[in-house]
Formats: C-alpha cells, structure tokens, sequence
C-alpha cells in the first residue's frame, strides 16, 4: 500500500474494507500517527481486520484515553453504565478492586471517579495484568496476576467497598458468531462465559461476599437474555440484588449489596 497523501485516501481505503465509521477513524488513525509512514502501517493493520483500537494502541473510555495492546480485551462503551453505577452506589469508596480487568479501564475510570481510593486489578491473563499496569500506574493501583479472587491479597478480605466484575458472559456455542475483530483478536477467555455464559459470574458471585465490606458492593455487566439468572446467582449468594438497565448503551447491569 502506498503511503498516502490526504484524509480522502484513507476514507476511501477504510471505506472500501468495509470500515462503517471511515472518516472517523481515518481521523483518529491520522491525529495518533507521529508520521505518514506510521499513519500508512496503521492503516495497513486496520484494512486486515485489526481492531481500530489495537491499531491505535488506545482506547477511548468514560473521558479516559486507556492503553490497548495486542491481544487485550477492548473495552467497550457500555460498559461506562457499570462505572457511572458504582460511583452512585459508594461515591465515599475506599478500596476498589477490578476483577477481571482486562485492560484495567474500569478500575482507571473508577479511580478516577471517586476521591483516590485504594485501586487494586485482577485477571488471569499475563498481556492483560501487563497492560494494566500502565493503565492504573497514574493512580497508584496494584495489578495481580491469577484466577479471580486467588489472585487477591488475603489483606483485602472483608473490607472491598466496590468490587467490579465484567466477567466474560457470551455461551461458548455463541463464540463464533462474534464479530471477528472480537473473535480473531481478542482472548477467549475474555469472552467465553461457559454453556450458558454464566460460569464465572456464579463463581464470582459465590465467593464476593466473602471479600466486599460490609455494605460493600458486587456490580457485574451481562445480556438482557442472561440477566434473571445473574438476579438469582446474585441472590443466592446472599446478596440484594437489583437489575439496572441503559437502553441507550444496551448495557445489563446486576448490583449485589452486602448486607
């Protein structure tokens, strides 16, 4: 591909990958190149099918600019309904954990949210505990590398405010169906939830309320098909639970309250 000489040519290239938002990303491509060269191989990337924000190396995320690399979960924006949600349920939180973090938007977007908590992230992928770290370095987070809550300090038992959770929730027989910049280049663990897309929200949602404070709260993301059986795991587990729904953003979010 020759290095190109206008916006046009890249609208019209992203255009004719079947990109939808081509002058937008063409935008975004050309205010993050530091030069034509770099602008022509990101432009390159995106016309394979790489993500826009692998492309980029960033993310926008609830007013935060978030570090992506290759091979991280890319965060999505609906998932700002489950921040603005924390926020509202403990705005005096401090100590914040981010399980399953992924690129560790969340827990950056709640750190810098609420009055400088205490931000610790989780997930059991190296990139991602890799990425994370650069992303809650600025507020002074703790990134941990393991399986849920084994990854955790035991100092952290009992006494979590907010405790965020987008764990993977799509059924393994509907992994295929995903888009593929999803798909092709995003971690399967990231995204497959199980038979029914629930295996590791009833997992997290078992041990939470050994871990969150008391009147501490469990916030997890899921589909509006899945979210009554997330209501009962929540329930169950002894938890008050309570669904919030954003229309706009398609966002599913369960709220558990500690007693």
């Amino acid at each position: 591909m020759p290095p190109f000489s206008s916006a046009d040519f890249l609208v019209a290239a992203l255009r004719s990958a079947g990109c939808v938002f081509a002058e937008d990303e063409a935008e975004l491509i050309l205010s993050t190149a530091r030069t034509p060269d770099e602008a022509t191989a990101m432009l390159e990337r995106r016309v394979s099918g790489l993500p826009l924000e692998h492309v980029l190396g960033w993310a926008g995320f609830h007013g935060l600019r978030v570090a992506v690399e290759q091979g991280v979960f890319v965060p999505r924006r609906r998932t700002e309904f489950l921040v603005d949600l924390a926020v509202a349920q403990a705005p005096h939180a401090s100590l914040v954990v981010d399980l399953c973090c992924g690129s560790g938007a969340v827990g950056a977007a709640l750190a810098a949210s609420l009055d400088g908590p205490e931000l610790h992230a989780a997930d059991i992928d190296p990139a991602a505990v890799r990425c994370a770290r650069r992303n809650v370095a600025p507020f002074g987070g703790h990134v941990h590398e393991g399986d849920l809550f084994a990854a955790l300090p035991e100092t952290l038992r009992g006494r979590i405010d907010v405790l965020a959770a987008n764990v993977p929730y799509v059924p393994t027989g509907e992994v295929d169906l995903l888009p593929a910049e999803a798909r092709d280049h995003e971690p399967l663990v990231a995204l497959d939830g199980g038979v029914d897309g629930l295996d590791i929200l009833r997992r997290v949602t078992a041990e939470a309320p050994r871990w969150l404070a008391t009147g501490g709260c469990l916030l997890v993301e899921t589909s509006e098909r899945q979210a009554p059986l997330a209501v009962e795991a929540f329930a169950r587990s002894g938890l008050t639970a309570r669904l919030a729904v954003c229309d706009e953003l398609y966002a599913n979010v369960v709220i558990g309250t500690s007693p």
